[in-house]
């Protein structure tokens, strides 16, 4: 999703975001619906110097400098490794250190970001009417650094704006959360969203790619583009469930472990669904294997969970394929 064209569910709640008054925002939601879109497309109306009813104008030297990232009263607060992913510029003395290998990017948003975010919005604003602190992900903030922010985010000095973004709002400290106006992300319908993937997918795709593609995503918009990049199709999608209890789903094998596991979880819900009278979500019924005993999918859901923990540790690929097939397969047989 780019800045300047927000899928249409995120720009209707961006209209409203923008009438609210509080100094600190919450966008809090499930994975995959948007959060860093829309909490940079808030930062980027504050800024504006000739703001829109749709937000941002998109041409001044304000949003210019938002979109090449070096907005000088835009403060991006989030993870080093996530900062190097999305482009947005470190401090030089840390950029150093990790060129050099003297240590590897924090996964985690550190005490010392957190200090000099709050010494960013002590300075003088440099451009426009406001400074803006876009915290994102929030639950990656510990308890020190989140600390460090608080009585800023409650008495800002000055004309500053809090954006912060979470998937996981229960994680964030309570003293944080209350000093926030909470938004709470939007589902998007399926009717909206299928002609927005269509368009916004890389490789051309019907209607009937499309769904395969939102059902596989779970009705998430980030993840369904991701899927969409791949090149999922229907047919392999369809016959992942079946394939996986006969030990064959070869389709897969050189994905990304997260994403192998991702598929497992989602095949182990829809049968844990299943069995529990309840419609699967990412499956058509039809596609998924046989009914399995109720405690081997408990326990093999155990063992995904398990999985997950350790799933970007290195080791042998090939060894860990064959141990999850092997779980899989014993989870998904027929036999009592």
């Amino acid at each position: 999703m780019s800045a300047t064209a927000l899928a249409p569910w995120l720009q209707r709640q961006l209209n409203e975001l923008r009438q609210q008054r509080g100094h600190a925002l919450l966008l809090a939601g499930p994975s995959g619906l948007g959060q860093y879109e829309l909490a940079l497309a808030l930062a980027r109306s504050w800024l504006c110097e000739t703001p829109t009813e749709q937000g941002a104008c998109g041409q001044c030297g304000s949003c210019h400098a938002v979109d090449v990232h070096t907005h000088p009263d835009l403060c991006m607060l989030m993870p080093e490794t996530l900062s190097l992913e999305l482009g947005w510029p470190l401090d030089e003395v840390t950029q150093k250190k990790i060129d050099e290998k003297d240590r590897k990017a924090s996964k985690l948003i550190k005490v010392e970001a957190a200090r000099q975010a709050v010494i960013f919005t002590q300075f003088t604003r440099s451009r426009g009417n406001t400074k803006v602190v876009l915290v994102y992900p929030a639950e990656r903030m510990n308890m020190e650094s989140a600390n460090t922010l608080l009585k800023t985010l409650e008495e800002p000095v000055g004309s500053v704006r809090f954006v912060l973004a979470t998937e996981a709002a229960h994680q964030l400290l309570p003293t944080v959360r209350s000093r926030c106006l909470t938004h709470h992300l939007q589902w998007p319908s399926e009717d909206e969203a299928l002609p927005w993937l269509m368009s916004q997918a890389n490789t051309p795709m019907n209607a009937e790619q499309a769904r395969v593609v939102w059902r596989a995503a779970g009705g998430r918009p980030d993840d369904a583009l991701r899927w969409a990049s791949m090149g999922l199709s229907a047919q392999t999608w369809s016959q992942l469930p079946k394939a996986l209890a006969q030990g064959q789903a070869q389709a897969m094998a050189d994905w990304e472990p997260a994403l192998q596991l991702e598929v497992m979880q989602k095949v182990c819900h829809d049968l844990m669904a299943v069995a529990s009278g309840a419609t699967p979500r990412f499956f058509e019924a039809e596609h998924l294997p046989a009914k399995a005993h109720l405690f081997r999918l408990q326990r093999w859901s155990q063992d995904l969970m398990h999985a997950a923990r350790s799933v970007e540790h290195p080791v042998n690929a090939g060894l860990r394929w064959e141990a999850w097939m092997s779980q899989a397969q014993q989870a998904l047989s027929a036999r009592r």
